[in-house]
Order: C-alpha cells, then sequence, then structure tokens
C-alpha cells in the first residue's frame, strides 16, 4: 500500500442560517468559503418548520451541488458541512450532517473536532443496544441525546454533552431550530452573525463576510446557542475549565481573512513571521514563501529583515486531490503538480523559504530538490513554529509520533533529511509572544505533549480502520 502523503488537515467546517428565505443557498455560499476546512464531502440540511430535507455527497462543495438539487433543500432554516475525516472512513455514509429521526422529531449534527473518550461511550451504547450507522464518533452525540431520560431537548443535549469529552464545535438542526455548541476548552472556533434580521454560525468569520452577515461575537467555550422563532437563548451549563484554543487555527488552518478567537489571522501570522526574523535571521537575497499557507508569515519575515519577498513558487490553484499517478515515473513529478519554481527568480540566488510546519519532512525534501534544480544557490528554511513532536487527537491529521519527524530527529539531522543550507524554527515562546492573547488560552500539546484533556483512548474502534 503506497504510504500516505501526509499534510496537515482542519477537519470539518461548519454553517447555518436560521430565518432566512434563502437559507440552503446562503449556506452553500458559507460551505464555499470554509472549503479549506474540508474537501472529503460536503451536506446540507433544510427545512421549513415541517419537513426536514437533505442532500450530501463527495468532494468539492461546488462538485456536490447543483441547481436542481439545491430547489429541494427549502425552508427558512439550515445547517451545513464540510469534512475531512478525523475518525472514520471516506465514504458516503459518513458525510455530514448526520440526520436522525427521534421522538417525533428530525435531528441533524455536524460537528467540527474529535471525541477522545468515544471507545466507552460505543461499548456502553452498544451495550444498551444502540446500532450505528456509520463510524463517525460524531454519531455517539445523538445516540447520546436519544438515550437522555431527561424531559426536554434542552436538557437532554446538555445531559449528552455533559458524557463527552474532547474538542466538539457544533451545529445542530431540528424541524423549527438551529443549535450552536462550543465545548468547555474552546479547541476549535464558532462565531455568530446576522444578515436581514437571519442569524448564522459559521466556522470562521470569512464564511460571515462572503454572505455579508455582520459579525456579532464568538459564541463562548462551554456555550449553547438556541435559535428559532423565540429569539436566541444561550446556556452556558458546563463547570469552566481552562481555555485550549487550537493554536493551528492561526499557524495554518484558518483563513487569513478570518478573525479567530477574537483576533486576526492575517496579523498573527505576520507577528509569526517577524519574530522568526529575530530568532533566526538569514545571510540571503530574497525572502520567499511556500504558497499559500506560508504567504504571510513570510511578509513578516521579510518586512522584519528589509530582504526582498519574492514569490520563487507558484501555485496552480486548479489542482483537486484527486490527482492519478498511475506510474512512478508520472508520480515523480508530483512536486510540481501544485506548486512549481520560477527559475528566472531562483538562479544563483540564496533564498529563505518560510514554511508553517514540517511534518514528515519528505514533501520539504521535495520542494528544496526542485528549488535546487531551477538554479537556487543556497536554500534556508524557516518555520513559523516549534517543532511538532505528538500527535494531536482534538481533530488535527497529524500522524503518529513516530511519523513525526521531529520526534525523532534533531534540528541538524532535519536540516540534513531536508537538505536545507540551514534550518530555523519558531521557539515556543516565540510563537506563544507574537498571539493576541495570553498564552496560557492556547492548546499547544502537538509541539509539548501536555494534553490539555487526558487521552485514555486515543482512537474510537471505528477510526481504527483508517490507521
Amino acid at each position: 500500500m503506497q504510504k500516505k502523503n501526509y499534510s496537515l488537515k482542519e477537519y470539518c467546517g461548519l454553517f447555518g442560517v436560521y430565518g432566512h428565505k434563502d437559507a440552503a443557498r446562503l449556506t452553500y455560499l458559507g460551505l464555499y468559503a470554509l472549503q479549506h476546512r474540508g474537501q472529503e464531502s460536503a451536506g446540507i440540511v433544510s427545512s421549513d418548520e415541517k419537513d426536514v430535507r437533505q442532500f450530501k455527497g463527495m468532494g468539492l462543495v461546488a462538485d456536490v451541488f447543483n441547481n436542481e438539487n439545491m430547489k429541494a433543500l427549502s425552508g427558512n432554516l439550515a445547517i451545513g458541512h464540510v469534512r475531512y475525516s478525523t475518525t472514520g472512513s471516506s465514504i458516503l455514509k459518513n458525510a455530514q450532517p448526520f440526520v436522525a429521526e427521534y421522538a417525533n422529531d428530525t435531528f441533524a449534527l455536524g460537528h467540527n473536532g474529535n471525541l477522545v473518550n468515544s471507545v466507552e461511550l460505543c461499548a456502553k451504547l452498544e451495550r444498551q443496544g444502540t446500532i450505528f450507522q456509520t463510524t463517525m464518533d460524531s454519531e455517539i452525540i445523538l445516540h447520546l441525546i436519544a438515550h437522555s431520560k431527561k424531559p426536554n431537548l434542552k436538557d437532554k443535549l446538555i445531559d449528552a454533552l455533559s458524557k463527552i469529552r474532547g474538542a466538539y464545535s457544533l451545529v445542530l438542526l431540528t424541524k423549527d431550530q438551529i443549535i450552536g455548541v462550543r465545548d468547555p476548552n474552546g479547541f476549535r472556533p464558532l462565531c455568530l452573525g446576522q444578515i436581514d434580521g437571519s442569524w448564522v454560525l459559521a466556522s470562521e468569520t470569512c464564511a460571515l463576510d462572503l454572505v455579508q452577515a455582520r459579525y456579532v461575537r464568538d459564541i463562548e467555550p462551554g456555550e449553547i446557542v438556541f435559535i428559532n422563532k423565540r429569539g436566541i437563548n444561550s446556556v452556558s451549563p458546563f463547570p469552566k475549565v481552562k481555555h485550549s484554543f487550537c493554536i493551528f487555527e492561526y499557524i495554518y488552518f484558518a483563513r487569513p481573512d478570518s478573525n479567530i478567537f477574537g483576533n486576526s489571522v492575517y496579523f498573527a501570522r505576520k507577528k509569526l513571521g517577524a519574530q522568526l526574523f529575530k530568532e533566526h535571521p538569514a545571510d540571503v537575497d530574497m525572502v520567499m514563501p511556500v504558497p499559500d499557507s506560508g504567504n504571510y508569515a513570510a511578509l513578516g519575515y521579510a518586512e522584519a529583515s528589509g530582504i526582498p519577498f519574492e514569490m520563487g513558487i507558484v501555485r496552480n490553484h486548479y489542482v483537486g486531490r484527486t490527482f492519478i499517478q498511475p506510474t512512478q515515473h508520472i508520480r515523480d513529478f508530483g512536486v510540481k503538480i501544485k506548486l512549481n519554481p520560477v527559475k528566472e527568480v531562483l538562479k544563483g540566488k540564496r533564498v529563505v523559504i518560510v514554511e508553517d510546519s514540517i511534518v514528515r519532512g519528505t514533501t520539504s525534501k521535495a520542494r528544496v530538490k526542485a528549488l535546487r534544480d531551477a538554479g537556487a544557490k543556497e536554500v534556508h528554511m524557516r518555520v513559523s513554529c516549534p517543532p511538532l513532536r505528538h500527535p494531536c487527537y482534538y481533530g488535527i491529521d497529524f500522524p503518529t509520533k513516530e511519523e513525526l519527524i521531529a520526534s525523532s530527529m534533531s534540528v541538524e539531522q532535519i536540516r540534513d533529511f531536508v537538505g536545507l543550507d540551514s534550518l530555523g524554527y519558531l521557539s515556543l515562546e516565540g510563537m506563544l509572544s507574537s498571539m493576541a492573547l495570553p498564552k496560557e488560552e492556547f492548546c499547544i500539546c502537538c509541539f509539548t505533549g501536555d494534553y490539555p484533556i487526558p487521552i485514555k483512548h486515543a482512537l474510537s474502534k471505528h477510526s481504527l480502520e483508517k490507521a
């Protein structure tokens, strides 16, 4: 079996609308803006407060939906989801939002994050007779709601959420309301907006911008927001815990035009780049990013250093995820499929390339070779975060610890493996000092191994089929 080509992937984008005649179409646009958060599947569930309708498919938002299937998604409330699997296989039955019938009502749920106690919850539910329809840990939440003995949906939901551990931002839909939820640690983002008197939930503010919704506020960690014809009802029923905002939202995942956890992603990345220069200056002719995620840290590095900024690599934005690699000969061209060096810019130059991270190191190695083949005289690399040494169990596609190059190699060994003239990683303190929030607010377990929620079982039995 061919080895997985690991890159960092965030898992899932959420969007919801209540009280708008074009709820499903707004949700489509919102998912389009959140496509970077998941490219495996897309789904929308809508309601006219009587009937619930859904459409899901594998692939990108623009490929899954068309005028015909969008016409069927009528109603004034809708939720949507784009997915890259954290647990469960990449198959249509695992596409979200997940829909279930219960007690004369219909529930739909979209989940961004990962539960860390799904093994024990699955075992308990199955002993009680539960039959799982998917291999998603997200389905557990709906079964817990159905099993709850509490008298109403609000209390059933609180009861269900009190039993789960891990990272979860959720959007839920019933026939007559949508619900937004954020876990007490606040690992993943979720915000609230308003358009034409209607309410919107979104993983990132860039999705609000696209539909011309006004940002109102973030959903707070541990908050549940019920949105229906009576307006908004917010409850925060869980004990307060230390925040654990995922710092990789700033480093890599979120779109740079979004505000995450109340602050600009664009300026956070520029600050990371400026701090990177302070810690690891380079005597070079030009600064260049690995597009697109390295662009803004590279801008910060260039501004702080006074070294010219150049786009020495050009990205092909029209490459899908289904590129066919039938032979080794064609596979060898893989590094140039998405990123191609500009020979005229690189020839005879000493360059420092700014990366957001190094995972396995194999992709960086191929890129450095391509730069040297294009004529670069020296290739230095600066990375806008510390070395990744530990897997993430809260909703990021980090490989096992053994497959993270920094878990077994020193910086000098990585430099030699990748083929660089020099390599510098941003320090942990330098990274945290670049953030607008206090350092105690962030989850940094992928750098330190200090997990904010204890990991008894890293993977559910369902996710083992993917490992």
